[in-house]
């Protein structure tokens, strides 16, 4: 049997296969490894899936493109459907057209089937809440099997990214799995060593589990807010002494996996009538623009660009000309700062958490083991190393460790052949 290690994560999916010479990861777009989990559906209800997706939205095709589509696992969302084309589908269908491609694209590469998988999922779909974890790991598997998986299980992810770690390891030591990823941040402590990376089960050897639903979408999400919202209308007043313009709608713009509901003649129609009542009429006009023109998804990227640059960078100015002649906005380092901080700050508290549940103290961490594309932002890396000072800091396959690390898990639970 041929089985595989799936990460299907919020804004990367990477597919792992363990061979004769160790895991590795499968290309699943020309040559690259990691694929953006986004779809784009044009008018006639096809699909495309990963980077041509968000180029063929950028490019002004006719269609619709949706993003963090993993997001919608533990939500109501999930039992939605959302327009595409001609019909509407629901978001089972949409996730199960993106693992389905993902799926033959990693068997066109290996000639052959692939029967049985193990899927990362978060420690906490939705926080503090057990029923709407186990319906939604439910639904990951459901859909796992829809799409021609006959074997279907499930691995934490932070447990994944510590087997590919342990792969490094040269003596026993207590690791803390730090992955930080573009929906959730998920936390392991881990006993590790080079003779319990042979050994069949590891239960005794994970001390603790712990998560909480932040990841890099929600710094998208509050930097968008803090400094893109406000010029369409956000927080700006209304002619009506102490009122401001609805806040709802710039929330829902600002959240990857909700932006495609504002695309509706209805709330076309009330923003039309905020504006007539708005201090500041044409801020809202720019509002109405985007969700006119369908171009929600434009700022969204823009903001999750910015991030990205201000990890680097002391400034980035973010170019909002498509919308008005002219526009743009110069965001400082230090307003991601500022608007993330307490994201940040509530990551960090889970990994005091984490260890505080495997009955050890944080002198006791051996290794801090980093992994998710969120651990590139400074502050984050920074609260999480703080919280953990005394442990060596190493760093992982940004977005290829869980993948790896789940076709390890798969290849003991399978005892799958070469690949």
């Amino acid at each position: 049997m041929i089985a595989c290690g799936l990460d299907f994560g919020t804004s990367n999916t990477t597919l792992g296969l363990a061979g004769a010479n160790g895991p590795r990861l499968a290309a699943l777009e020309g040559d690259a490894v990691t694929v953006p989990s986004a779809l784009f559906y044009d008018r006639d209800g096809h699909a495309e899936i990963g980077r041509a997706a968000i180029a063929r939205y950028v490019d002004g095709q006719d269609g619709r493109l949706l993003r963090s589509i993993k997001s919608v696992l533990g939500s109501a969302l999930i039992e939605e459907k959302t327009q595409v084309g001609r019909s509407a589908i629901g978001f089972r269908e949409v996730i199960a057209d993106f693992l389905r491609t993902v799926k033959s694209r990693a068997e066109a590469g290996e000639g052959r089937a692939i029967e049985a998988v193990v899927l990362g999922r978060p420690v906490f779909f939705v926080d503090n809440d057990a029923a709407a974890n186990a319906r939604a790991e439910a639904v990951l598997r459901e859909v796992a099997a829809t799409v021609g998986f006959r074997e279907v299980s499930c691995q934490f992810e932070p447990i994944a990214a510590a087997f590919d770690y342990e792969q490094q390891v040269r003596a026993e030591e207590i690791a803390l799995i730090a992955d930080i990823g573009g929906g959730t941040s998920d936390f392991s402590v881990v006993r590790l060593s080079p003779e319990r990376h042979r050994a069949a089960e590891r239960a005794a050897d994970i001390l603790a589990n712990d998560g909480v639903r932040i990841g890099g979408t929600d710094f998208d999400r509050h930097l968008s807010l803090g400094e893109l919202m406000p010029l369409l209308g956000y927080r700006s007043p209304m002619k009506r002494p102490g009122r401001d313009v609805p806040s709802g709608y710039f929330h829902e713009l600002a959240t990857w996996s909700r932006i495609n509901r504002l695309y509706t003649a209805r709330t076309l129609r009330e923003l039309q009538e905020v504006r007539r009542e708005a201090a500041e009429p044409e801020r809202v006009e720019r509002l109405i623009h985007v969700l006119a023109e369908q171009r929600g998804h434009t700022l969204a990227m823009q903001a999750e660009e910015a991030k990205i640059a201000l990890s680097s960078r002391p400034s980035t100015t973010v170019d909002l000309g498509w919308l008005e002649p002219g526009l743009a906005r110069e965001i400082l380092a230090p307003a991601l700062v500022t608007h993330t901080a307490e994201l940040a700050r509530r990551i960090a508290a889970r990994v005091e958490s984490c260890v505080r549940a495997a009955g050890l103290g944080l002198a006791d961490i051996d290794a801090l083991f980093l992994t998710g594309g969120s651990t590139r932002l400074p502050h984050v890396r920074a609260a999480i190393v703080a919280a953990a000072p005394q442990a060596r800091l190493v760093e992982g396959d940004t977005f290829g460790s869980v993948g790896t690390g789940l076709a390890i898990e798969a290849a003991r639970r399978y005892g799958a052949r070469a690949a």
